[in-house]
């Protein structure tokens, strides 16, 4: 006989029935973190990743989440701080990498960036947001060639990702190569990415009559 699934509060109070039984489950302690967190009951679920944490020293995935909502209240210290004791328990953690990245971009620590995301693009080079994330950090930069080398090579990996053409577009035209902005931001409309009206309106004049 199939199980049926079970609600979002049944699983959150099976886990509670088993924390009452063990208090020291960090799977149970875990589960519960990302139950509370896809609820946006955010605060609860901070402390629920942190017991887990406490009674497992193998809890990287919990420190990711940490981040991710730390993320949401807007506190890149403590994203930047969870993501690092992430990849200090998993090295290989590419993700991990990707997000202390985008942490860092965030607080105009670019060559830190930088650092962090061709990090995670050498673990894993499919993370599409690494690629495109490491692109802006080299724009943040005033390295306009590399921000361009880097969002070829992105909108190559992934030709169907509108945001990667966007910011490809803008890229190009920072250097005044209008045909090849143009080129890509159409493929970004195309694609269904919403170009923000006043790129749209700069790159008008340079259209061909």
């Amino acid at each position: 006989m199939m199980k049926v699934p079970q609600s979002s509060e049944e699983f959150i109070a099976e886990q509670k029935r088993i924390l009452a039984e063990n208090p020291e489950c960090a799977n149970s302690q875990y589960n519960l973190g990302v139950s509370l967190m896809q609820q946006g009951r955010l605060d609860e679920a901070i402390q629920y990743f942190q017991e887990a944490i406490s009674n497992s020293g193998r809890m990287f995935e919990a420190y990711v989440n940490l981040g991710y909502i730390y993320f949401k209240k807007g506190d890149l210290e403590n994203v930047v701080e969870a993501n690092k004791r992430a990849i200090e328990i998993e090295p290989r953690y590419a993700r991990g990498y990707s997000n202390l990245g985008f942490a860092y971009l965030q607080m105009a620590k670019t060559d830190e960036a930088i650092e962090a995301l061709q990090k995670a693009i050498e673990l894993n080079p499919k993370i599409v947001q690494a690629w495109n994330n490491l692109a802006n950090a080299y724009l943040q930069k005033g390295d306009v060639d590399k921000a361009i080398e880097i969002g070829k090579k992105l909108v190559t990996l992934a030709p169907s990702f509108g945001l990667g053409h966007n910011n490809l577009a803008f890229a190009y035209y920072s250097k005044g190569e209008h045909d090849k902005a143009i080129e890509h931001v159409d493929k970004a409309v195309e694609l269904g990415f919403e170009v923000h009206p006043e790129f749209l309106s700069r790159l008008e004049p340079y259209r061909s009559k």
